[in-house]
């Protein structure tokens, strides 16, 4: 690209960092990355009735756990663009000196129409079946009305005055050409609350502009707040940034926007956060929602999407969300990883504490549950896809001498006869008692098999239900090792006294 590619993520503090955010944030990082351009957090908190005191803490804490870093922000400000935040921008008069200027050009006008006016305008508009907007009531009123409005205690709001028949128009990224009219826009917009503060439309397009932000990508719910800000940007003389406008993730079950209220799927980072997903898979998943490079591959590095990353391949179609797809994506990943680094991981949340099963291995001491981890990685490390299952896998192990287990399905199963279930158990426990410490369990279960005389399926799905309580396991002697020698014992004493009753 000709000139130095400056993008910007503008979150607005309001919660925690949403998939969809998540999104935006991704490509917005991807594209810096990939031009060797800048990336800018700026932090939108001029609506503070929504605002929520940790909710730009938890928008920074979560990009950093993506792996997603800016070059500019509140905590590192370039002093010739700094303030980030729009309500320190608003206090030192930065929107304010451009609203001016366009109430000088008589572009912008103050409008006192009061909320029971507007409730009144809507009513009417809906009855003759119009669509809503502002019917332009205060533009051109002479400044006498103006102060018997004031006179009265009205305080006004600031208008946008759209020219009559305008084409507003660009070249989209994702979505290829797009044009508005501006008689469909809604009427004059509002680009200053009675309050004084800026709306969204207005103080985005003065922070794009004084920041020389280059590209703007972000959500395609955005693309009718776009021609208001062209209109803005026309409006100063200024030139517009290159837009992109991302596809919206959309849920496969409803076919629309994915919701809040769509339970079936984890809205936030942080639940994927606490449920074990990984980072990186995370990373490599999202980047696949409104985008592909070349190719069938689908599991790659940040490092290799940077570099592969082509904004000419965002998608115009709603990106849907897979889940099998993102446990298959995270599962790949955890079989890739080394069992330490897995381990420590799994520490972590459990240390954390965010999910009930995590609390209940706090109790464990620190040592022995860094054993209990890694050797649970080491058995199920090819079937789980999220650390929050090892979690689950290893409290089993614990406190499997709690569990009771049932073992009707043998006792009861005419395919198991009762005296080669005896054999097996009994014949396992002798080498159990009596073998060595180093005493290899693999072995040790093939030289039962040959003592009694039971092979396969009836030597194996006994030896199954009496450590884990059923028939279908892992590598049992894996399991096995995972238990102290004196639990082994205790668990095949369990089973030897149900099948004897």
């Amino acid at each position: 690209m000709d000139q130095k590619v400056r993008v910007r993520y503008a979150p607005s503090p309001t919660g925690f960092l949403h998939i969809g955010n998540a999104q935006s944030a991704l490509f917005n990082y991807l594209f810096a990355r990939h031009f060797n351009g800048t990336m800018v957090l700026r932090i939108e908190d001029t609506d503070t009735k929504r605002n929520v005191q940790s909710g730009e803490d938890s928008q920074r804490e979560n990009l950093h756990w993506l792996g997603i870093d800016w070059d500019e922000g509140p905590n590192k400000p370039n002093p010739k663009y700094a303030p980030y935040r729009q309500s320190e921008r608003s206090a030192q008069g930065i929107y304010h000196k451009y609203i001016q200027e366009l109430l000088d050009k008589g572009i912008a006008y103050k409008d006192y129409t009061t909320e029971e006016e507007l409730q009144e305008m809507r009513e009417r508009q809906r009855a003759n079946k119009e669509a809503p907007h502002y019917d332009g009531r205060w533009y051109g009123r002479s400044e006498e009305e103006q102060k018997a409005a004031e006179a009265k205690g009205l305080k006004p709001t600031i208008r946008f005055h759209f020219p009559k028949n305008h084409e507003y128009q660009w070249d989209d990224i994702a979505r290829g050409h797009v044009s508005f009219n501006s008689d469909n826009l809604g009427g004059d917009f509002i680009i200053e609350k009675s309050d004084g503060m800026p709306t969204y439309n207005f103080a985005v397009v003065v922070d794009d502009h004084t920041m020389d932000i280059t590209h703007v990508l972000r959500g395609a719910d955005h693309i009718s707040n776009t021609p208001k800000q062209m209109a803005i940007y026309e409006a100063l003389g200024w030139e517009h940034p290159v837009f992109c406008h991302i596809p919206l993730i959309f849920n496969p079950k409803t076919r629309k926007k994915l919701s809040k209220r769509d339970k079936d799927t984890l809205q936030f980072i942080n639940e994927y956060k606490k449920h074990g997903y990984l980072p990186e898979a995370i990373f490599n998943f999202i980047a696949f929602l409104g985008w592909s490079p070349k190719g069938e591959r689908e599991i790659y590095s940040k490092d290799e999407l940077i570099k592969v990353y082509d904004p000419e391949r965002m998608s115009k179609a709603p990106a849907y969300f897979d889940q099998k797809k993102l446990d298959w994506m995270n599962a790949q990943y955890i079989k890739q990883m080394n069992v330490d680094e897995l381990a420590d991981r799994t520490m972590e949340l459990v240390k954390e504490g965010e999910t009930e099963e995590a609390q209940r291995l706090q109790s464990i001491p620190e040592d022995e549950l860094w054993e209990l981890l890694k050797k649970t990685i080491h058995v199920h490390q090819r079937d789980v896809n999220k650390l929050l299952e090892v979690i689950e896998y290893a409290w089993s192990y614990y406190n499997v001498l709690d569990e009771h287990f049932n073992y009707d399905q043998i006792v009861d199963n005419e395919d198991f006869a009762k005296e080669d279930v005896l054999a097996v158990l009994n014949g396992l426990k002798d080498k159990l008692v009596n073998g060595d410490d180093d005493l290899d369990y693999s072995q040790a279960i093939k030289e039962v098999g040959k003592e009694t005389g039971v092979k396969g399926r009836n030597l194996y799905f006994p030896l199954n239900l009496a450590f884990t309580g059923s028939t279908s396991a892992p590598q049992i002697y894996e399991i096995m090792d995972i238990y102290s020698r004196k639990t082994d014992v205790e668990l095949l004493d369990q089973m030897i006294a149900a099948v004897e009753a």
